[in-house]
């Protein structure tokens, strides 16, 4: 009779991996049905369209600046630089642009914030025709806008000669600053401001942050300078981004209604001065630019109030 061998009884580790249902497989099963790791895949391509990007907007700027450095027969000079701060208008023009470009954008924020921040939490049904009369800017051709105002503006001195407004129809066309540009780029400009204020107020509870607000006592000034425009931060400085690039490139409206703001001012010397006039269309190039990470770096900064209620620890220990 043959001898019997003991069995060793099982572990409770053992029994653990072999019941069923326990989701557990043997050591040796998992290595072979491990799937294997997906190698990350390149970034050939990110690199490609970057590089592509890159080149589509830097090389045009390249070629413009070796225009205006390279003379033909006398090699480099830089002629189109040293003699761009004392042209004739060069500083009434810039100054006229960036102080329109300043009024433009306070006239439209204005506008816009105490507008849209009433449609947002008196009347919600109202947003439709809010957004429409926003979009029209963008169906009517800037010729046919400065076509229109200049009737008004010849219509007005005829009929309103002998009233007070007439000499209002005189101020808003003094060229030294002309405030019928203003409104009239204020017009142009609204399409832009309300897409980005919008999407900044659809990004914040503001019921929410006015209700809190003003259960605590806060006034409606106070709501809206303290509570609702650092939460807005961002999308004001979007606003204001977008608003200045449009002031200082606009020609169609400045030019037809007399006045030389600074892109009219590079196209007039243009035809006398091809070399300067490139070279100051680089530098305000980087103007803009600059003026745009200053407004993006106003907009980036961390906004002083929250949504989020805050707890204090003594109400976190009581919890």
């Amino acid at each position: 009779m043959a001898a019997m061998t003991p069995t060793p009884a099982p572990t409770a580790s053992d029994a653990a991996d072999t019941a069923p249902g326990s989701g557990a497989a043997p050591a040796g099963a998992t290595a072979r049905t491990r799937a294997p790791r997906r190698r990350p895949r390149p970034r050939v391509w990110r690199g490609a369209v970057l590089l592509l990007a890159g080149a589509y907007f830097l090389v045009p700027l390249l070629a413009s600046f070796v225009f205006t450095v390279h003379v033909p027969g006398q090699g480099i000079d830089f002629e189109a630089y040293t003699e761009l701060l004392a042209a004739d208008g060069f500083t009434e023009s810039m100054l006229l642009s960036l102080g329109l470009a300043a009024a433009t954008i306070a006239t439209s924020l204005l506008l816009a914030v105490p507008a849209l921040v009433a449609v947002r939490l008196g009347s919600p049904r109202l947003r439709p025709v809010v957004e429409v009369m926003c979009m029209l800017p963008l169906v009517v051709p800037p010729i046919a806008l400065v076509t229109g105002i200049t009737t008004v503006l010849r219509w007005g001195p005829e009929h309103l000669s002998r009233t007070p407004l007439y000499q209002t129809f005189l101020a808003v066309q003094d060229e030294r600053f002309p405030v019928v540009l203003v409104l009239a780029y204020t017009v142009l400009a609204l399409p832009f401001v309300y897409r980005s204020l919008d999407a900044g107020l659809r990004a914040v509870d503001v019921p929410t942050l006015v209700e809190a607000a003003r259960s605590c006592g806060a006034s409606w000034p106070y709501v809206v300078l303290r509570v609702l425009l650092p939460n807005l931060r961002a999308s004001l400085a979007g606003a204001a981004f977008l608003t200045l690039a449009l002031v200082l490139g606009e020609f169609t409206i400045a030019s037809l209604l007399g006045f030389r703001p600074f892109a009219v001012w590079i196209v007039t010397i243009s035809g006398a001065h091809a070399r300067m006039s490139v070279a100051v269309s680089i530098l305000s190039l980087l103007i803009t630019w600059l003026l745009l990470l200053l407004l993006s770096r106003a907009g980036t900064n961390p906004a002083t109030v929250s949504s989020a209620p805050r707890t204090s620890p003594t109400s976190r220990k009581e919890s």
